[in-house]
């Protein structure tokens, strides 16, 4: 399969955007399959949380690592060397998460694992754009859509398999052979050739629009960030919710931001991707201002609700902006833009820990509020 246009036959383009979906969905499963793993990993090499925590670093390090490294790997293999690479990789790296004995063996498992879905994240997001292109309508929300998909396919699969009796090598053994099925069908149907010409660098820094598009990932992933690590403790502390129910603020935010993206093409192609990014960041704005505000439980997982409908196609305009640029080539805008965004979720926990420390949680929220106020305010130009 070659770079598609918009001349080629219906089938075919029709055929790559379905494999492109699967991409997406297996990078999801992969993805989620780690966390009901987390305690079992934890007892097995003998840390308590806060050494937990410090192994949990090297699984965003060798994501970083990776990531800027993909669209020159992109450039001169094609996204679908690329991809069958990472997905390989994926399936080695698996098996150790569940059997490693030891802290050092763990961490570099866990590198190993983050490098994988690094390569995979920024290959699928090349794809999707160069799919994106020859439809010459939205898609790109469809994609991420099918990624939370696979999130929950991952972990219901894992901790389905667990609540059974099974062990975790035999969860991660149905992950790995539900991954290996999807993939030997969307193998074929990925793009080959490749997406610029000549050799890239291996590594490069985001500049001019493309870094601004990068802080505005930035901020995006970060309150993603912050609401996957503070909701709950929000909750607990500020809306005395028990402990056992404080997940439900990440569960909404979660079915929000899934639906949005399943439903997000279809309300791009009818507002136009200004309106909705600047409408969709206002929304997500007042959702964390709305927790924060009312001192209801109900209002707070209610402003969690419309952070996920706010924020589920934020992210794929601003990809979809990345790939339409001239600054950088497509390859190396997508990777350097990608890692300057997921470098938001590695820090979003240490920055509003650091703010709800010194001025609260409820301040850590609204200062975030603020900061998706400025991407609201950019989208006319992020859309131009």
């Amino acid at each position: 399969m070659t770079l598609l246009s918009i001349e080629q036959p219906k089938s075919q383009r029709v055929s790559t955007q379905i494999a492109t979906r699967a991409v997406f969905f297996i990078a999801g499963i992969a993805m989620s399959a780690w966390a009901p793993l987390v305690p079992y990993a934890r007892d097995r090499v003998g840390v308590n949380d806060a050494s937990l925590g410090t192994l949990l670093l090297f699984l965003g390090m060798g994501s970083l690592i990776a990531m800027p490294l993909t669209g020159a790997l992109v450039s001169r293999q094609g996204c679908q060397r690329v991809i069958a690479f990472s997905v390989f990789a994926t399936l080695c790296a698996l098996p150790l998460l569940a059997i490693l004995p030891t802290p050092a063996s763990l961490a570099l498992g866990l590198m190993l694992f983050g490098a994988a879905i690094g390569l995979v994240d920024v290959a699928m997001n090349i794809q999707a754009v160069e799919v994106e292109k020859a439809a010459s309508k939205a898609m790109m929300s469809g994609f991420h859509g099918f990624f939370s998909l696979g999130g929950i396919a991952g972990a219901g699969l894992v901790s389905a398999v667990l609540w059974l009796g099974g062990s975790p090598l035999q969860a991660v053994a149905g992950v790995m052979l539900l991954i290996l099925l999807i993939f030997a069908f969307c193998f074929q149907h990925l793009l080959s050739d490749r997406i610029a010409k000549g050799n890239d660098p291996l590594f490069v820094i985001p500049r001019g629009w493309v870094l601004f598009l990068g802080i505005l990932s930035f901020i995006l992933f970060l309150t993603e960030g912050a609401i996957l690590d503070w909701s709950a403790l929000f909750l607990t502390e500020s809306r005395s919710l028990s402990a056992s129910q404080a997940g439900l603020g990440y569960a909404v935010f979660s079915v929000a931001m899934t639906i949005g993206r399943l439903t997000g093409d279809k309300v791009v192609n009818a507002l136009g991707r200004t309106r909705v990014l600047a409408g969709g960041s206002l929304l997500a704005a007042s959702g964390l201002l709305l927790a924060v505000g009312v001192d209801s439980v109900a209002a707070t997982l209610t402003g969690f609700l419309l952070v996920g409908f706010g924020a589920s196609n934020a992210v794929p305009i601003l990809f979809n902006a990345a790939g339409n640029q001239q600054t950088m080539p497509v390859n190396q805008a997508i990777s350097a833009m990608t890692t300057v965004g997921y470098a938001g979720i590695l820090a979003g926990p240490a920055l509003v820990g650091f703010v709800s420390h010194a001025f609260g949680l409820s301040v850590a929220f609204c200062a975030l509020a603020i900061m998706v106020m400025f991407v609201a305010a950019s989208a006319r130009s992020v859309t131009r």
